[in-house]
């Protein structure tokens, strides 16, 4: 068994994946294409830049939907295939790492028809249908094709401990089961399928039990489609419960539905990953800042990777809060600014000191490069925190999520609704806020009048009708009983705050935990109630008795509908509070921010 298994760490599975293909996996020798779609692309750039992938010995990089004669490549950079019908190309292997699609293998048949290449070596990220399989046989008329494997990369791996299938829209899609309108979202829903697929089968993982969100129709479809592929596929060989070697582990897959928990994704975000992706964006590692006032051209789009050797400083401080941000950039600027001192040039006495200056001066480029980045992005964060006033709007909000004071925040809203500081989008996520905790209060005129004073406070309609629609898509009717907990658990909520409190850690912005976080203690505790998290038997059916069931040592979670940075920082935070005891990956469809969240509920509307 590979390291990669061992570690249940998504960066490490798909990035020895990944090293394998730029090498033709040992059979591929000598200057190389290696041709993408657009999904592999961004799985490649996950965990490699493109000056690794280069450097093992690939020529180039270019996508397979490119049309031939292209002149740009995969990123619009300089490294493109350009290749031309004349081109003389035909001494070069092509290498091929592709998701398993019709539309693919029909772009490989039209490759093969007219090679351009001496060798193609195929890897697809995900399991290949025989009958694809077939075809290509059948079309490979000149034998050029060398080796046909399947690697099982067919997901974003965000961080070490998230995972993500990039996928839009999923909202809709859940909410359509058992509609007429769930033919409009069957391919989605296989893509989520065979996306959650390849997540167990790269982390080498067959889970000893496979629960799901009772209160979600389409966890239920997406638990039981899962339990028959692992029963009707020996490629599921793994170990029953664990692929680590010895086989002590016990690891549990976990399908939950974003509905359970709205709030999570409609908060601001005040740890660095979360806060760029909430006010700035960050998809497949990328951050504009085209536009940002004072930002030089070079640093219009930068990158933001976890991956191992890509920036440092980001792997460190991505879970940072926004106070030990500011001062960890200042301490990196204070380093550059030091080194940067003993390597001026009128300090170079000797051939020696010339000789050390050219051997760190690539080492200063890059840091001053990473320097540069940070303090950029932080600059425009503290901007955007002042311009829009998100340290009071902020406050509030974690107010909503954990406090009932229905006159108090009824007074508190209205206040901000008629304020000219607040934002358009920070008003109309406070009333859904709102309308979401006090949804059952009786009579609920109120929200009946938050609708009017979202109107006069310049929310457009199409947002106001926003709290009708997540009502009706994650409401007290829709969702699980634990998103503002029952009389029954006032007692131990009011015990978590003290400890909170006791702890030091209490903080104004911070005070809110996703649902996910207990459904995690619960798990891991054997506390995962049967009635609300139903074990799926083989065969379709489902059990609530769940007790004297071992715990667990390993946790796949998956959220259809998605997940927020919000969550995946607590999900880290608890991986290194319960290093070598457990260990949780959290996966979903795509990675929310608030912006993203509400586009897909507008969706639901049309």
């Amino acid at each position: 068994m590979d390291s990669a298994a061992d570690q249940l760490d998504g960066i490490a599975s798909v990035r020895a994946y990944v090293d394998r293909i730029v090498t033709g996996d040992g059979r591929c020798h000598g200057m190389k294409v290696l041709l993408l779609d657009a999904a592999t692309t961004q799985i490649l750039s996950c965990v490699s830049s493109q000056s690794e992938v280069l450097s093992q010995e690939v020529y180039l990089v270019s996508r397979i939907d490119e049309p031939r004669g292209a002149s740009q490549g995969h990123d619009g950079g300089g490294h493109s295939l350009a290749l031309t019908e004349e081109a003389h190309v035909g001494h070069l292997k092509a290498v091929c790492f592709l998701r398993p699609t019709e539309a693919n293998v029909g772009l490989l048949v039209k490759e093969l028809a007219t090679p351009r290449f001496a060798e193609y070596h195929l890897y697809f990220s995900g399991i290949l249908p025989p009958s694809f399989l077939n075809l290509l046989a059948e079309n490979d008329a000149q034998e050029r094709v060398r080796q046909v494997q399947e690697f099982y990369a067919d997901f974003l791996p965000i961080n070490p401990d998230l995972l993500s299938l990039n996928c839009r829209n999923t909202l809709p899609m859940t909410a359509s089961v058992g509609t007429p309108r769930a033919r409009e979202y069957a391919s989605l829903y296989q893509r989520n399928l065979v996306g959650l697929q390849s997540m167990l089968l790269a982390l080498k993982r067959q889970p000893a039990a496979i629960r799901f969100q009772q209160s979600s129709k389409m966890a239920r479809q997406l638990a039981a489609d899962i339990e028959e592929s692992i029963g009707g596929d020996q490629i599921f060989h793994f170990r029953r419960g664990s692929g680590r070697q010895g086989g002590a582990g016990n690891m549990h897959l976990l399908i939950l539905d974003r509905m359970d928990d709205p709030v999570t994704p409609l908060l601001s975000q005040w740890t660095y990953q979360a806060m760029v992706h909430e006010l700035l964006g960050l998809n497949n590692s990328r951050v504009i800042l085209r536009g940002v006032p004072n930002v030089s051209k070079d640093l219009e789009e930068v990158v933001l990777s976890s991956a191992p050797g890509h920036d440092g400083f980001f792997q460190s401080h991505r879970n940072s809060n926004f106070g030990e941000l500011g001062e960890a950039i200042q301490k990196l600027l204070q380093d550059y600014q030091a080194r940067s001192k003993e390597h001026q040039v009128s300090n170079l006495k000797s051939i020696e000191d010339m000789q050390q200056f050219m051997e760190k001066y690539p080492e200063l480029r890059s840091q001053s490069h990473t320097v540069s980045k940070h303090v950029a992005i932080m600059g425009e964060l503290a901007r955007l925190v002042e311009v829009c006033s998100l340290m009071d709007v902020s406050a509030f909000e974690q107010d909503l999520a954990c406090a009932d004071d229905q006159a108090g925040h009824l007074k508190e809203l209205m206040r901000k609704l008629d304020s000219r500081t607040v934002k358009i989008p920070d008003k109309l996520r406070l009333g859904m806020l709102y309308a979401l905790r006090y949804e059952t209060v009786r009579p609920n005129n109120a929200i009946l009048a938050v609708k009017e004073a979202m109107k006069r406070g310049g929310v457009p309609p199409d947002g106001v009708a926003l709290i009708d629609a997540v009502l009706r898509y994650a409401g007290a009717k829709a969702r699980g009983p634990g998103l503002y907990g029952t009389n029954k658990d006032t007692a131990s909520k009011l015990m978590k705050s003290f400890m909170t409190s006791v702890q030091g850690v209490s903080n104004v912005y911070s005070q809110h935990s996703p649902v996910l976080m207990d459904t995690v203690d619960g798990a891991v505790k054997g506390k995962l109630r049967g009635d609300t998290h139903p074990l799926i038997l083989s065969g379709g059916g489902t059990s609530v008795n769940v007790e004297g069931m071992a715990l667990p040592q390993e946790i796949l979670i998956f959220v259809v509908g998605g997940v927020a940075y919000e969550e995946s920082t607590k999900i880290n935070l608890f991986n290194q509070a319960n290093a070598g005891k457990v260990r949780v990956i959290l996966g979903g469809s795509t990675v929310h921010n608030s912006t993203s969240f509400l586009e897909e509920l507008k969706q639901m509307g049309r």
